[in-house]
């Protein structure tokens, strides 16, 4: 184990000054590791070796870049041992039967994450500066990074969503400007086939997209099957990790959710929330005792004023992350987030 480096002078102003960036590392670390735990623990990580070392930093950069360049180590170090997240359209061709068997949840699998935009707090509260921030955190594009190779994401990253130099992202990984411009026009290459054009960059919701996420939710929660299809654009996708199959095609979505899952009114309550960038629910399933509980996390992609995609992230356990309670009573209406 390396010798532990004891803080040098001037440390103790350190978390002063550091913690103002602690959300947008926190958002970079995401980026690489798609998920927010582990991306959490690089950022730890990474502010404890910056305030261990901050006593020999000369100031040959500004202290963001420094730390940016710790993080982006300290996430590397991590994908070493770790799989690629995805998401099960990332794993294989869609289900083609949806009122057949239903696939178990694959637990072997470490499944892509969303994002809470709580977390991500951009530095200032003008509308395109928020739109920028949360644009580099699509699931799409989060999902197609967890497709590269480590070293192309990285570069990607450092390139297109920070905007560093060719000479500092060779800088940062030991490697040539020619090996990071290589590196950066195979990722451009490859995003551009995973992530559709129209998902790329959208800025905050409309009027109209709120209008369709208020329907949609109101559809789950009736149960009212062909009113959500009509939300749904022709060639719109249904993903639920960690559930492996997934659906392609509005008709296909329909049947699987009018026969598996929105069978009968009241089993689930939608609240709204926000991840990545994007519209989302958290949603509740009613218990035999009548209290709602916690059930998933859904993240939708709005294109045109429709639903052309829906990610079901069935994981209870990220509702602390949104501010939610694990809980809803059993009776009276639906609590906003936080409350």
């Amino acid at each position: 184990m390396p010798a532990t480096v004891q803080p040098g002078p001037g440390s103790e102003e350190f978390a002063l000054l550091a913690d103002q960036f602690r959300p947008e590392l926190l958002a970079h670390c995401y980026r690489m590791l798609g998920s927010v735990q582990d991306a959490e623990d690089q950022v730890q990580e990474t502010l404890l070796r910056a305030w261990r070392s901050y006593g020999s930093f000369e100031g040959r950069s500004s202290l963001r870049t420094w730390l940016y360049r710790i993080a982006t180590n300290a996430c590397l170090r991590a994908m070493e041992n770790r799989e690629r997240r995805p998401l099960p359209s990332g794993l294989g061709a869609p289900d083609d039967d949806p009122a057949g068997p239903v696939a178990p949840p694959v637990s072997e699998v470490s499944w892509l994450e969303p994002f809470p935009d709580a977390l991500l707090r951009p530095e200032s509260a003008d509308p395109a500066t928020v739109a920028a921030a949360r644009s580099g955190l699509r699931l799409a594009l989060i999902a197609a990074l967890q497709q590269l190779p480590a070293r192309q994401r990285t570069v990607l990253i450092l390139r297109d969503v920070l905007g560093w130099r060719a000479a500092e992202a060779a800088a940062l990984l030991g490697v040539s400007v020619t090996a990071v411009n290589s590196a950066l026009q195979r990722a451009r290459g490859q995003l551009r086939q995973a992530v559709p054009a129209a998902d790329e960059i959208r800025e905050p919701a409309s009027q109209a997209d709120r209008a369709v996420l208020d329907r949609y939710a109101a559809a789950v929660e009736s149960a009212d099957v062909a009113a959500l299809v009509e939300l749904l654009h022709e060639d719109a996708t249904f993903e639920m990790p960690p559930m492996p199959m997934w659906f392609h095609g509005r008709d296909n979505i329909g049947r699987f959710l009018g026969t598996r899952v929105l069978t009968s009114p009241g089993v689930f309550t939608p609240v709204p929330a926000a991840a990545n960038g994007q519209p989302a629910l958290a949603i509740y399933r009613r218990a035999e005792d009548g209290t709602r509980r916690a059930y998933g996390i859904q993240v939708l992609t709005l294109r045109d004023s429709r639903v052309a995609g829906v990610v079901a992230f069935l994981d209870p356990g990220l509702f602390p992350a949104f501010g939610l309670t694990p809980e809803l009573p059993a009776a009276g209406p639906s609590v906003a987030p936080g409350q």
